[in-house]
């Protein structure tokens, strides 16, 4: 359990967070959101003690441990088997099988083991320090963007590892998708503040939207009631007869807070510059080969991408997806075969390269502008804002950026540049949760083609209707949604890897579902009394509150009558109410904690007899 009590951080003049509450309770997975920039990082920082708070505090129990993947990489052992040996602890020094199974879960061969962690490429080297945290079996696991350089299969394998981890988990994501799947709770810092609870991304934002409007409406009433003392005052105050109500409602608009008007909290706004191209046929693609070596990487590839197309290029890292998407758009030349391309075909490329492209000494403004001489200085600045860059922001020069920003500034320039077909390698890399969502939809609607290469299954779902996949030593053309290609093909890797003696006494199908079925009623038996409790201490909290909301707007109308006995009556109530209330978030979350164990402990169960 991890306790954060009234803590504050900011960074010169620009604050984080300030008196931020919340507890991380026993079996909780929690996905954190907010925006770029908002502090999510920085929380991590400050729970593992690598940044200082400027005030308050957290607590993490004795001997607690907890793990996170470090950023700087660095290994002691000659093989990455040995590496990952390493990380075991306890009774479980010499269970070799464990490392073996998560490595290649994570995308490794089996004939890597025994090569040096040196020979692999960074994003590799990252998925070995993921190993390492997985296998220390902390008691409570930080996770920042874990999904960073993983292919689709090992994102899925680590989905169901994280799904079935025992302990606590806090993890930033930009894939909504993959949080979702894998967590039980989702907290998030917004306007400075923190708001935790339990259930999905979706429910987080429908909580916050909600709880804004009810803000909003209580300012705009609040505005309201101030302009009608005010007027009152102005009118009777130089009148006799008058003044004691006028002197009452000037006390009374002396102790009315002051509610600021929520400031609008920026969003990129994705509206690609589509241009219409004649003919049904955009590019056509025929016994495509290419290798960068004297083997080919893949050979024979054909397809069509037709005007309104919607066809994302998928399989494990190192296949040759981004490499085909570099032939389509005319960044490398095939070794054999032809692209064929509509002479109206107008491409707008997002690469991962082309960030390296980027001219350092160009501000940002100069950068989007170098794409269409014409565009004026108005439609440029409008772009940049588009992309977060507003005002002066837009005079910042490249070198200066993070790469989430030079990323932007590439979607900025893909935005300005007139385009018929989409290719978009990774685009959802340094963009938030809230920016993704925008670009996921903008996608979904763009009447153009769209070729897309990505590892979020959220985004594959909702974009793709077509899809080239690179599996089972070639590359094929399937006229298949995503869903529809997992129900009838499948990826041919997810089989997981288990020693002799688990499939030796396996039981059979009717066994397992015989067993499935005696777990969900166990299940039930315990759960359900739990979740009468936390609906019962759920439903008193909100009672409370609303008898505490109505007693401390009593207490201003009270104080200003000068009702003394009121007043000391509803203090006293309005004490017990507080520390009732109290009592009983302690009690849920104890509650919660046993009820999150018993369900995770039971899914685990379930999911054994699934396979």
């Amino acid at each position: 359990m991890i306790q954060c009590e009234g803590v504050a951080k900011s960074f010169g003049t620009q604050l984080l967070f300030q008196g931020i509450q919340f507890v991380i309770g026993k079996g909780e997975r929690v996905g954190l959101v907010g925006r770029n920039g908002s502090g999510k990082s920085t929380l991590f920082k400050l729970i593992l003690g690598e940044e200082l708070p400027d005030n308050g505090q957290f607590i993490v129990p004795k001997n607690y441990q907890l793990g996170t993947l470090k950023q700087h990489l660095e290994f002691n052992h000659s093989t990455i088997l040995e590496e990952c040996m390493s990380a075991l602890k306890g009774e479980a020094i010499y269970d070799q099988y464990k490392v073996e199974k998560m490595l290649l879960g994570l995308g490794f061969k089996e004939e890597d083991l025994n090569r040096s962690p040196s020979d692999f490429s960074g994003g590799y080297q990252i998925r070995l320090n993921l190993a390492k945290v997985l296998l220390g079996e902390p008691d409570c696991l930080l996770l920042d963007e874990p999904t960073n350089y993983l292919d689709i299969v090992s994102m899925r394998w680590l989905s169901k590892f994280l799904r079935q981890f025992k302990g606590e988990m806090v993890i930033i994501t930009h894939d909504r998708g993959f949080m979702d799947e894998v967590t039980t709770h989702t907290m998030g810092i917004w306007r400075e503040k923190i708001v935790k609870i339990r259930g999905n991304s979706d429910k987080y934002l429908e909580q916050v939207l909600a709880e804004e409007e009810i803000y909003e409406k209580t300012r705009q009433n609040s505005e309201k009631k101030k302009k009608d003392l005010e007027a009152f005052v102005a009118r009777f105050k130089s009148k006799a007869s008058k003044a004691t109500q006028a002197q009452s409602r000037m006390k009374i608009l002396e102790k009315m807070p002051e509610l600021e008007a929520l400031a609008m909290v920026s969003s990129l706004d994705f509206e690609f510059n589509h241009h219409e191209c004649p003919g049904k046929i955009l590019m056509d693609v025929k016994d495509l080969s290419f290798g960068y070596k004297e083997e080919n990487l893949f050979q024979k590839v054909q397809f069509s991408i037709h005007k309104s197309d919607k066809i994302a290029i998928i399989g494990k890292n190192g296949k040759g997806k981004s490499t085909l998407l570099n032939l389509l758009s005319g960044d490398l030349y095939p070794r054999e075969g032809s692209v064929s391309k509509n002479i109206n075909l107008l491409i707008g490329h997002f690469g991962q390269t082309n960030i390296n492209r980027l001219n350092l000494e160009n501000t940002i403004e100069d950068e989007v502008a170098s794409v269409d001489q014409s565009l004026g200085l108005q439609r440029v600045r409008s772009l940049c804002a588009t992309m977060m860059f507003s005002g002066d922001l837009a005079k910042k020069k490249i070198k200066v950026l993070s790469g989430g920003e030079r990323a932007r500034v590439l979607l900025a320039k893909l935005l300005a540049k007139p385009a018929n077909l989409l290719l978009l390698d990774e685009p959802t890399n340094h963009l938030d949760q809230e920016s993704v969502d925008a670009l996921t939809l903008e996608l979904e609607n763009y009447p153009g083609a769209v070729v897309i290469v990505t590892h979020s299954e959220s985004m594959l779902r909702q974009v793709a209707t077509r899809l080239i996949v690179f599996h089972q030593n070639k590359v094929e053309d399937l006229n298949l949604g995503y869903d529809e290609f997992l129900t009838k093909i499948g990826w041919e890797d997810e089989i997981e890897v288990s020693s002799p003696e688990k499939n030796k006494d396996r039981p059979s199908r009717q066994e397992m579902k015989r067993l499935r079925a005696e777990l969900v009623v166990e299940r039930g038996r315990l759960l359900n009394p739990l979740k009468k409790k936390m609906e019962n201490l759920e439903k008193r909290i909100i009672q409370f509150e609303e008898e505490q909301q109505k007693l401390e707007s009593d207490l201003i109308a009270w104080s200003t009558q000068g009702e003394s006995k009121k007043i000391q009556e509803s203090s006293l109530r309005l004490g017990v109410i507080k520390k009732t209330i109290e009592e009983d978030f302690e009690a849920l979350a104890v509650v919660t904690g046993e009820h999150d164990q018993i369900f995770n402990s039971f899914e685990a169960k379930l999911s054994e007899l699934s396979e």
